[in-house]
C-alpha cells in the first residue's frame, strides 16, 4: 500500500508539474507587469532604457529597446494564419491586423502594412554592415524589425518584425 501511495504522489506531483498555463496567449500580455501598456492610450511614452527593463521581460528588452533580433523561424507569429490584431508588445500600440499579414518564408512575421500610417516610423539601420530601415513604435520608440521593397501588392512594403516584440489578440 505505501508503494501505492508513493507512486500515486509522485505521479500527481508530476502531472501538476505538466500542467499549462490555461490563460489564453493573448491575454498574457506584458499588462500584466507593465502599467505603461495600453491598447486605447496613445500618449508617447518617453521612459529611460532603466525604466523600460524593470518592467519589460529580458527577451523583450533586448529586442526592444537594445534592437536585438529573434532567430529566424523561432518566433510564435512567423507562420501563424490566426485572423486578429498585432499590438506593440512593450506599450500596447496597435500595430498591424492580420489581414495585411503575408507569407514571407523569411522566418519572421511580415506585413505589408501597418494599421495606420502613425502606428509606426522608420529610420535608418546601418548596424552590421548593411543599409536597412528600421520600424519602430511610434508609442515607445521601441525596435519592431526591419522594412523591405520585396513585399506584395498594393504597397510592395514587407514589414519583417520580431515576434516578440508583438503581442496578439484573435479575433473573436
Amino acid at each position: 500500500m505505501k508503494k501505492f501511495l508513493l507512486l500515486f504522489v509522485v505521479c500527481l506531483t508530476l502531472h501538476a508539474c505538466a500542467q499549462t498555463d490555461k490563460t489564453p496567449e493573448y491575454s498574457r500580455t506584458p499588462a500584466n507587469k507593465n502599467p505603461h501598456y495600453s491598447r486605447t492610450e496613445t500618449k508617447t511614452l518617453k521612459l529611460s532604457n532603466a525604466e523600460w527593463k524593470k518592467v519589460l521581460s529580458p527577451e523583450l528588452y533586448e529586442v526592444s529597446r537594445l534592437a536585438g533580433t529573434e532567430r529566424a523561424f523561432t518566433g510564435k507569429y512567423w507562420d501563424t494564419e490566426t485572423k486578429g490584431t498585432y499590438y506593440c508588445a512593450a506599450c500596447g500600440n496597435k500595430l498591424f491586423e492580420s489581414t495585411a499579414k503575408f507569407s514571407s518564408h523569411c522566418g519572421w512575421p511580415s506585413f505589408f502594412k501597418q494599421d495606420n500610417k502613425n502606428s509606426t516610423y522608420e529610420k535608418p539601420d546601418n548596424t552590421l554592415g548593411m543599409e536597412r530601415i528600421e520600424v519602430l513604435c511610434a508609442r515607445c520608440d521601441g525596435h519592431l524589425g526591419h522594412i523591405f521593397d520585396d513585399g506584395p501588392p498594393p504597397t510592395g512594403k514587407r514589414y519583417c518584425m520580431n515576434s516578440i516584440a508583438l503581442d496578439f489578440e484573435p479575433k473573436k
